[in-house]
């Protein structure tokens, strides 16, 4: 099975997002992390698209999505969130599971206690939550708001290798597809990664998206939440309050990973898998 490659005009922007599965079965949504695409999620999408009709989209400024003309406006959690609502909109889903990695669960957060309040059923956050710890946000902040050019593809493939890292292991194939639907041609002829550097601008100008204790305690769905067992940004103090606040998260550490796990290996895709069936 392969996806099927969709755009839409959601808040007057082209979004893409890859389709996989059937139709007619329950609808789920994964949600990529700050300076990444749809395509992390294939390994898990390809084993739960038997399930669930599975819809991963480019965030706007991500991937194959539109980059955007207001970008200190729009590069927010509230219009991501406007984005993700005129999604499911227009491709009328009423009801959905949300799996989001990093800034992906922060949007699913912030849109199930506002623009989705009550269409969300089952929330995972993958190495997420409310309060995320400032040390990694500035490491976070100096690679994705300074992309590097390089002049050959094996190249950025070796800087994906190093700064990702903590995602823990993939194939050699993995890392070749993360490059090679991660990497744009600039005018110079030299490549960099796909994104608009402009998106992490987010942190300055809306410091309170990712401090979101007061939509988190709003949300009463089962939610799980995956942390990597060496992750930086989300501190184990932290998933230990939001196991005690909101909707009472389940917690799993994933083993062998930091920020943020892949989802792509046997384990830790049976414990998605587990999770949303219940």
């Amino acid at each position: 099975m392969q996806p099927i490659s969709h755009y839409l005009q959601c808040c007057e922007r082209e979004i893409h997002f890859v389709e996989w599965g059937r139709k007619g079965a329950p609808n789920l949504i994964l949600w990529h992390g700050l300076a990444r695409t749809c395509r992390d999620f294939d390994e898990l999408a390809f084993a739960l698209a038997e399930t669930y009709h599975i819809y991963c989209p480019d965030t706007i400024g991500r991937g194959l999505s539109q980059w955007s003309p207001d970008p200190d406006n729009e590069y927010c959690s509230a219009f991501y969130a406007r984005i993700a609502q005129a999604l499911v909109d227009q491709l009328g889903i009423d009801r959905m599971r949300w799996l989001g990695t990093s800034m992906g669960g922060a949007i699913g957060t912030h849109a199930a206690a506002t623009t989705l309040k009550g269409r969300i059923s089952h929330l995972v956050l993958n190495d997420n939550g409310p309060i995320l710890n400032p040390a990694a946000i500035n490491r976070i902040k100096t690679y994705a708001g300074n992309p590097p050019e390089f002049n050959m593809v094996t190249e950025l493939e070796a800087y994906f290798r190093t700064i990702y890292a903590p995602y823990g292991w993939q194939s050699d194939a993995q890392w070749r597809r993360m490059t090679e639907t991660s990497v744009r041609r600039l005018p110079s002829g030299k490549i960099t990664t796909h994104y608009d550097p402009a998106m992490v601008r987010q942190f300055i100008l809306h410091p309170k998206d990712y401090d979101s204790w007061d939509a988190y305690d709003t949300l009463d769905m089962p939610t799980l939440v995956l942390r990597g067992e060496t992750s930086d940004l989300l501190l184990s103090e932290t998933t230990q309050e939001m196991a005690q606040r909101g909707p009472r998260a389940r917690i799993a550490t994933v083993p062998k990973c930091g920020h943020a796990p892949a989802l792509n290996v046997p384990e830790q895709i049976e414990l998605v898998r587990e999770f949303l069936a219940e």
